[in-house]
């Protein structure tokens, strides 16, 4: 495993082409809490950043490998954490879960984030749950500024691959393509009626592309009493009564993150012709629902399946910028390792020039000018090595650094990143 300073990265990854719909929806439905699980029960696990989308889940970890013993059984606590939290068998998750090592990570996360490894490529929901992961990171006391720095450069990544190719100016999303696939279904989309179930940043994206349809009547519904709020916001018709909503609907969409269905065969009735469309993760509609007669149910399962092949809608731009982002942080990074040695040999260097100086003081030949100007003499003479030590340090060659400046000053106190401040220059928004 790539590492930076003792810590390494590991991802967990279950997605549409390597697990099923069921393993992603017990996966999500258990994933609240994993993060701090995974930081509680092992103390190697120094922070979790958990990704849970509607085709994804994926947990990114802060190991410190200075405390794993054993890697094969670091790696079955988290496995064993992962399937007492979903309650999936580990066989099955072994078989579902890729898990991820190192430098791998960084360019998984900024593909993923850049939308190159959605079920639409390109989408545009996936960055901006990227960013919430690490709010809620933040919120629940597990976001590291490791995790905070590798989160951050991947939104930006994000951006960089959206502003600066073709696959940015696409408006793909899974709403999108589930309207899309709709739409044969649905001769006129402003004469229809539609019924939203759900408040969140997705059922927003929702309404967005519903009215790029043509669709005037929105109601919208939230299972947690949010709705009239939302629908004051967006200008929709809020609603308290879901049964009478559902009557009067021809096309109910679902997006809430409810932990059980909404929609169940007992608020529908035989016979009334509509289509429903959950794209809820866990489900926010019983799958029984598709057994009433007239009614259609178009779930995530069958929306991946309608997916655009990748080579239809992905550029090789895009790949090739998320590249390019994510060897400029392996190289920030491996820049970072070599601070302290950097810092060493300048500090070392500033001790004996204020040595110097005391004993022209004491001699009485120092004057604020000639101090001025050793001090500038220093830092000119300081500035090459320095510069050519980030720069080897950045080409893959920190080992080198610190053995240069041992052999100059002895020992370097090679201390863990964590403990050397932050870098404010990377504390981008995300």
């Amino acid at each position: 495993m790539g590492e930076y300073h003792g810590w390494v990265l590991v991802c967990l990854s279950a997605n549409h082409s390597s697990a099923s719909f069921d393993v992603l929806e017990r996966l999500s439905a258990g994933g609240a809490d994993i993060g701090p699980r995974f930081v509680r029960d092992n103390e190697f696990v120094q922070g979790a950043v958990v990704l849970a989308t509607c085709n994804r889940f994926e947990a990114y970890l802060d190991v410190d490998e200075t405390r794993v013993h054993d890697r094969a059984e670091a790696a079955e606590k988290i496995l064993g954490a992962l399937a007492e939290s979903s309650g999936i068998d580990c066989q099955q998750l072994v078989s579902s879960v890729e898990a991820i090592g190192g430098d791998e990570v960084v360019h998984h996360l900024f593909a993923v984030s850049s939308g190159l490894k959605s079920v639409v490529v390109g989408e545009d929901e996936i960055a901006g749950q990227v960013r919430r992961s690490l709010d809620a990171a933040r919120t629940l006391g597990t976001a590291t500024s490791n995790l905070e720095r590798l989160f951050q450069k991947a939104s930006t990544a994000s951006r960089g691959v959206k502003t600066r190719t073709a696959i940015g100016h696409a408006g793909r999303s899974v709403v999108r393509l589930a309207l899309q696939l709709a739409s044969s279904r649905i001769s006129d989309w402003s004469k229809t009626h539609v019924l939203l179930i759900g408040t969140g940043a997705y059922a927003a994206t929702t309404v967005a592309a519903l009215r790029d349809r043509g669709v005037q009547q929105i109601t919208v519904f939230s299972p947690s009493g949010r709705a009239a709020k939302f629908a004051a916001r967006l200008g929709l018709v809020a609603t308290e009564d879901l049964s009478a909503s559902l009557a009067a609907a021809g096309v109910v969409i679902t997006c809430t993150s409810r932990p059980e269905p909404v929609v169940t065969p007992e608020v529908l009735h035989e016979g009334e012709r509509r289509l429903v469309v959950d794209l809820g993760l866990p489900r926010n509609v019983d799958p029984a629902v598709a057994h009433i007669s007239g009614i259609e149910l178009l779930d995530l399962e069958t929306i991946r399946l309608h997916a655009p092949l990748e080579e239809l809608t992905a550029t090789s731009d895009a790949h090739e910028l998320v590249l390019d982002a994510a060897a400029e942080f392996h190289a920030r990074e491996a820049e970072r390792r070599a601070g302290p040695a950097i810092t060493a040999m300048r500090g070392r260097a500033f001790e004996i020039l204020d040595a110097e100086i005391e004993r022209a003081k004491r001699r009485g030949t120092w004057s604020e000018e000639s101090e001025a100007d050793m001090r500038h003499l220093l830092g000119v003479l300081l500035h090459t090595p320095s510069e050519r030590a980030r720069q080897a340090a950045r080409e893959g060659d920190v080992e080198s650094v610190f053995a240069a400046v041992e052999t100059l000053i002895g020992p370097v106190d090679n201390v863990s990143l964590a403990s050397q401040g932050e870098d404010r220059e990377d504390q981008l928004p995300a």
